[in-house]
């Protein structure tokens, strides 16, 4: 018979202090991305351009589009959050919620913006191209 496991008091302390520490690391990245909201969507925008995972009429519209992008993902609830990035979770062990938005916005929703004529590339080189250009500008 299955033994079931049941936290007492010290560990559901334990387990609460990591489960808070969490969030108030990505409180804070998110926090930090109102402040360099502009020069990181620049920077994205032209990463995937120069590495040619994304072919587009404008780069301008592309900044534009990462840009609102940033500025809804510091407005968006917890669970809106879990839900975008949910099928991109496991590109990588240990990701950037960040890094992990930007890709699930790039791959599911830019694809079908006017400006973009195609995104080549497999969704874990999509997230590293993104979340190097994050890392510069938001400490995790």
């Amino acid at each position: 018979m299955a033994k079931t496991f049941r936290p007492g008091s010290r560990e559901s302390r334990i387990l609460s202090r990591i489960e808070s520490s969490k969030e108030r690391a990505l409180k804070l990245a998110i926090g930090q991305i109102k402040n360099v909201t502009e020069p990181l969507s620049n920077a994205v925008a032209m990463k995937l351009i120069e590495e040619k995972l994304v072919e587009t009429t404008s780069k301008q519209d592309i900044q534009d589009q990462i840009e609102r992008c940033l500025q809804k993902l510091t407005h968006a609830e917890a669970f809106d959050i879990d839900y975008q990035i949910a099928p991109f979770r496991n590109i990588v062990s240990r990701p950037s919620v960040i890094g992990l938005y930007l890709t699930a916005f790039v791959v599911e929703q830019l694809i079908k913006h006017r400006s973009v004529e195609d995104i080549y590339g497999s969704d874990e080189e999509i997230y590293n191209c993104i979340n190097r250009q994050v890392a510069k500008f938001i400490l995790q």
